[in-house]
């Protein structure tokens, strides 16, 4: 899941981002309006995390930009509003101006992840909660992985990939794709961090294989 995280407080937005990314999100961060509409234009988000109090162009004018530039064709990026004010009133009011979610500060992390997680799953086509394929079963909600019954040493970054296969399952993807859609902005893309981390999940996986590598084309499940 790629998110993006818009907040002017510094320090809140590194914990919010350093807790999605032990997650397995791939997370970026934006400390007022401007640039994160600069970068909701260069990149396809599942899910933007808004604080509604900022500075320069306000939470709520990018919020409404957002639903403007949606294409209705695509699965456009689900918004979660964030605030310290807390009344029904303030709520209604964000989620009227086109807000999918709401969630008033101070919040418990637990709470921002499952939100998160639901918003994420509403982006996309339909995805079971529990992904399988032959004796490979995915949680994504409890970031665990089994075969056969035994649980595999995965890391945050390996599940996110092992999830993005499964849930594409049956289609190529690229290394560029996984790249995007799996790690943040501040990884190098000619980097050869992609084949390491299948190279490392295949290791884990073990036998049979379970990822293709499909020539000049990218990975398959």
């Amino acid at each position: 899941m790629r998110v993006l995280v818009v907040e002017d407080q510094v320090l809140l937005a590194d914990s919010v981002a350093r807790v999605l990314r032990r997650e397995g999100m791939a997370v970026d961060v934006a400390h007022d309006g401007t640039a994160a509409l600069e970068r909701a234009y260069e990149v396809d988000y599942d899910v933007v995390v808004l604080d509604r109090d900022l500075p320069g162009v306000h939470g709520d004018d990018v919020c409404r930009q957002l639903m403007r530039e949606a294409d209705r064709d695509t699965p456009r990026a689900r918004v979660l509003m964030l605030t310290a004010a807390g009344t029904i009133a303030d709520r209604v009011e964000g989620l009227t101006i086109g807000a999918d979610d709401y969630l008033p500060k101070p919040f418990a992390y637990p709470e921002l992840v499952a939100r998160i997680r639901a918003l994420g799953r509403r982006s996309q086509t339909a995805v079971p909660p529990v992904l399988e394929h032959g004796e490979l079963r995915l949680d994504p909600a409890q970031r665990v992985a089994t075969r056969a019954g035994v649980r595999l040493p995965l890391n945050p970054k390996e599940l996110a990939v092992l999830e993005y296969l499964l849930t594409e399952r049956g289609r190529v993807i690229s290394a560029e794709e996984l790249l995007e859609r799996v790690w943040d902005e501040a990884t190098d893309p000619f980097t050869t961090t992609v084949k390491a981390t299948i190279n490392r999940l295949r290791s884990k996986l073990g036998d049979p294989p379970v990822i293709e590598t499909v020539p000049r084309g990218g990975y398959r499940i």
